[in-house]
């Protein structure tokens, strides 16, 4: 299979509703385990999200998890020091429009100087989204 590289995204306790939004905005099969399904069902975070895992029919591959003192040591510290980022063709606008719900567009999608169209957004649960749109190349006169 090779190696791969996607982001994995940490929650404070609404992991689960971020991802089945992602499903919305993306589509394709979204797996939920949580705490009480990897063995500590008399936990009390028992029904907080352990891992998640959305793939979607383009290839793109979200994962995630809740954090709080039961799952991990790392207390949760939202920033803005990494950011998911979309690039490709135009069918990305309709992307950018539906995580910018809720949320707070940083850089509207724009024309930029090397001639792509380029965007920014926090989405409502506090993730930074970056955005580039290549044109498609105009069809060759006959």
């Amino acid at each position: 299979m090779g190696s791969r590289l996607n982001p994995y995204i940490r929650y404070n306790g609404n992991a689960r509703q971020a991802m089945e939004f992602y499903r919305e905005v993306f589509g394709g099969k979204l797996e939920i385990g949580t705490i009480a399904d990897f063995g500590s069902p008399d936990s009390p975070t028992a029904d907080k999200v352990m891992h998640a895992r959305l793939d979607t029919s383009n290839g793109y591959t979200l994962m995630a998890c809740d954090v709080d003192g039961q799952v991990e040591d790392v207390p949760h510290s939202p920033g803005n020091n990494v950011a998911v980022y979309l690039g490709g063709d135009g069918e990305l606008r309709g992307y950018f429009e539906k995580l910018s719900v809720g949320g707070t567009v940083t850089m509207p999608l724009e024309k930029q100087l090397w001639g792509d169209e380029a965007g920014a957004l926090v989405d409502k649960f506090g993730i930074s989204w970056m955005f580039d749109i290549t044109p498609r190349p105009e069809p060759a006169a006959g």
